[in-house]
């Protein structure tokens, strides 16, 4: 029997509220910034449990509508990490038989949860084909949200959340990755492969200069995307890798880096 609520595509106001305990990010030289810190969101049970069964089933309508590319993996049932490091480690035994050469590189959106923006993902939702009642209920449950810090001399006062998912909730990874599953696309002799907010670009060639080429025409590509989402990359986290097969004993040298 379905969930009055749930085929009026609402979520109730009073689910909607959260705390937020702030959590020291480890390693950090200072701790005056606000960067310093990480905030883990704490949401009541019972909104836990309804989530917990909306995300069931658009995880079950997003793939049978083919909402989530094939090479996103995390978060999803039945695709962990293993998923993704076989299937990146595969792909690259498979460029380099030829005799290519073969680079990847490494990027992380930043505060990925933190910027979903709940029209752009109506709108990714109502595109693909996914029931309005549930485009309506997920709408509801991003809209007017609130979040209380909790902290030693913190005053318990609500204060609005106009943007975000909120990570403490069961469904949130699931709209995280509708959401930037328009990210993908594919690579002639190469791969774009995904975990959650972790997106690896691999390009081959006969060199690696050629490489690096590509993949700085890539990333050209790929940080155009994020910009129409309200998303960003972090610099900071992005990382080039030049591959080598066993009969290479010497690494490449004098090399440009990717320009970002």
């Amino acid at each position: 029997m379905r969930c009055p609520l749930v085929s009026l595509g609402y979520h109730p106001a009073s689910l909607k509220g959260s705390n937020g305990s702030l959590l020291d990010k480890l390693g950090k030289p200072s701790y005056e910034s606000p960067a310093s810190f990480r905030i883990i969101v704490l949401i009541g049970t019972f909104s836990k449990i309804l989530a917990r069964i909306i995300g069931s089933r658009l995880l079950l309508e997003a793939r049978s509508k083919g909402l989530l590319h094939p090479n996103q993996c995390g978060s999803l049932p039945g695709l962990i990490t293993y998923d993704a490091v076989l299937t990146l480690f595969n792909d690259v035994r498979t460029l380099q038989r030829p005799c290519l050469k073969v680079s990847s590189l490494f990027q992380d959106i930043k505060a990925g949860f933190d910027n979903v923006d709940n029209s752009t993902l109506s709108r990714i939702l109502r595109d693909g084909g996914i029931p309005p009642y549930l485009v309506s209920w997920v709408s509801s449950f991003l809209g007017e949200r609130s979040c209380t810090l909790v902290f030693e001399g913190a005053p318990a006062t609500p204060s609005p959340v106009k943007v975000g998912a909120p990570q403490g909730s069961p469904i949130s990874p699931y709209l995280f990755l509708l959401y930037v599953s328009p990210l993908h696309f594919k690579i002639p002799r190469g791969l774009m492969i995904s975990y959650v907010d972790d997106f690896a670009i691999t390009a081959a060639s006969p060199s690696y200069r050629g490489n690096i080429r590509r993949l700085q025409e890539l990333f050209e590509k790929l940080e155009a995307k994020p910009l129409r989402l309200g998303v960003l990359c972090s610099v900071a986290k992005t990382e080039l890798i030049h591959r080598r097969t066993p009969s290479q004993r010497h690494s490449p040298k004098c090399l440009s880096p990717i320009k970002i």
